[in-house]
């Protein structure tokens, strides 16, 4: 009898609060007899375990109990510790104090090794003081009004249901439901540039992730860069995107949606970037730098 499906019954119990026989059959893929005697396991071992029978019955724990600090092997102990000081470096209040509970009742100090700071530089009290506003509110399932500005360069106000603080390619985003537009929508932080929370709460709905593949729709790009902005080519795609010239040169083949985003990111690399592919990115590229070139020129 494997030790480590004990462990995930007594982790599921722990999360449902009770299962039946069968129930925990299916999920672990062995006859309830087999559950029966994995329960007996885990009350032999002093897990406070119980089964009631009848229709109404079912498998539970005694409501106060909680796991002791030897469940977790050393290795996940530190990887909790090392998930909490992520955390703290974030600006969440009470990172420090829980890393410093934890530390105690694993007796282990994990040092001061690893810093995170997801906020701009000489602005981590309003960028920090932000987060947490915004954390409380996907919690508290409280609506926010909040003024963004968009890549349109257009600055709308907005009321929204906050559902999920994600963090991608270096970038904090509000995935909400937007009361307006009725629809879901992802707001940048960085561009969200004021911002209230309001007394009225919403029943949370889970936000429609797009399906693994979505980015295969978008169009192929393909650029060439010149060597000396090598280390920006690098921050930005995946090194089976790039493929180095015998000149030093860098040629990328990414799929990316054409947007304004994307057109004032290849303008950032000024001469040092060529499109090659699609042939009408060639032609706006070209046209954004003309446009900059008539109101700059001496």
């Amino acid at each position: 009898m494997p030790d480590s499906r004990l462990f995930k019954i007594l982790y599921y119990l722990l999360d449902k609060g009770h299962a039946t026989a069968p129930e925990l059959a299916t999920k672990f893929e062995v006859s309830s007899r087999t559950i029966y005697r994995d329960v007996e396991a885990l009350s032999g071992a002093g897990i406070p375990i119980y089964a009631e029978p009848g229709r109404n019955g079912g498998i539970y724990l005694l409501h106060d109990f909680i796991l002791d600090r030897a469940i977790l092997s050393e290795q996940e102990q530190q990887e909790v510790l090392t998930a909490i000081q992520s955390i703290s470096a974030t600006g969440y209040p009470s990172g420090k104090e829980m890393l410093t509970k934890l530390s105690a009742l694993f007796h282990m100090d994990m040092g001061n090794w690893l810093e995170v700071d997801f906020s701009r530089w000489g602005r981590s009290a309003y960028d920090n003081a932000k987060f947490e506003l915004l954390k409380t509110a996907v919690i508290q399932h409280r609506e926010i009004k909040i003024i963004y500005e968009s890549t349109n360069s257009e600055r709308s106000q907005r009321i929204v249901c906050p559902l999920k603080l994600s963090y991608k390619s270096k970038e904090w985003y509000l995935k909400a439901f937007c009361l307006e537009r009725q629809d879901f929508r992802i707001f940048k932080l960085n561009r969200i540039v004021e911002m209230e929370q309001l007394d009225k709460t919403f029943v949370p709905q889970p936000y429609p992730e797009p399906e693994h593949n979505s980015w295969q729709s978008y169009p192929q790009i393909v650029c060439l860069f010149s060597k000396e902005i090598a280390y920006r080519v690098y921050d930005e795609f995946d090194e089976t995107q790039i493929e180095r010239q015998k000149n030093g040169s860098l040629l990328v083949a990414a799929q990316m949606p054409v947007d304004p985003w994307l057109i004032g990111y290849l303008l950032s690399f000024g001469a040092q970037v060529e499109v090659k592919e699609p042939t009408y990115l060639r032609e706006i590229l070209a046209a954004q730098a003309q446009l900059i070139y008539e109101k700059n020129k001496p």
